[in-house]
């Protein structure tokens, strides 16, 4: 099985990932991941992860999702994107992000596992 990155260190503004260079936002998933940029998809604070953000992950074979919500719990996820990984029978968590990268990094040991991380509000 192709293991997911691990996630070294996460403090606002900034995250580490295990073979990819420091940014602020991350999309990771097994065998690797790249910087997050909401730019891509139009993702704002409200209405939140589209399912455009997540489909990446999807076609990476995650069985698993881990949707961080910002270190403040700003970042909201639409219902589209609830019902999209719903359908295609992923389990999904959302939680704050220091909590989000310790339920991800424990996961990645040993599932397919994949994960949206905002690393400020």
């Amino acid at each position: 099985m192709t293991t997911s990155p691990q996630i070294t260190h996460v403090s606002w503004g900034r995250i580490e990932v295990e073979g990819l260079e420091p940014g602020k936002d991350f999309k990771l998933h097994p065998g690797g991941g790249r910087a997050w940029d909401w730019s891509e998809t139009g993702t704002r604070h409200e209405p939140g992860i589209q399912p455009a953000d997540v489909q990446e992950l999807l076609d990476h074979e995650c069985t698993v999702i881990v949707l961080s919500r910002g270190m403040e719990l700003r970042l909201l996820t639409m219902p589209e994107t609830l019902k999209l990984l719903e359908k295609a029978g992923v389990e999904v968590h959302m939680e704050e992000t220091t909590v989000a990268v310790g339920l991800y990094n424990e996961l990645a040991r040993s599932t397919a596992v994949g994960g949206l991380f905002h690393s400020t509000c």
